[in-house]
Formats: structure tokens, sequence, C-alpha cells
């Protein structure tokens, strides 16, 4: 149970986000997993295209 109660109280000390930051973050981390995944999808298929090339 003092487990718990330690739980608790240092649970009341953490800074929680607003719903505004929320959202911003989660716009900022959305655009970001996009353009990476975009680069990594362009360099893949670039590469790809590259060693057909050789290959053929």
């Amino acid at each position: 149970m003092q487990f718990l109660r330690e739980v608790s109280a240092e649970m009341k000390k953490v800074s929680w986000s607003t719903k505004e930051e929320l959202a911003r973050y989660t716009v900022v981390v959305s655009i970001t997993v996009f353009v990476v995944c975009s680069l990594i999808w362009v360099c893949d298929t670039f590469f790809s295209r590259l060693f057909n090339l050789i290959l053929r």
C-alpha cells in the first residue's frame, strides 16, 4: 500500500501537457513521420532502379 501512495504522490508532481500542446506535438510528429517515410521511399526507389540497371 505504501508503494501505491508513493506512486500517487509522484504522479501529482508530473507536469502534464495541455490539449493544445498535445495537438501541436501530434501534428509535428505526424509531419516528421511522413517526411522520413517519403525520404526512405525515394531512396529505396532510386536504389532499386539503379540496381536493376546495373544487373541487366
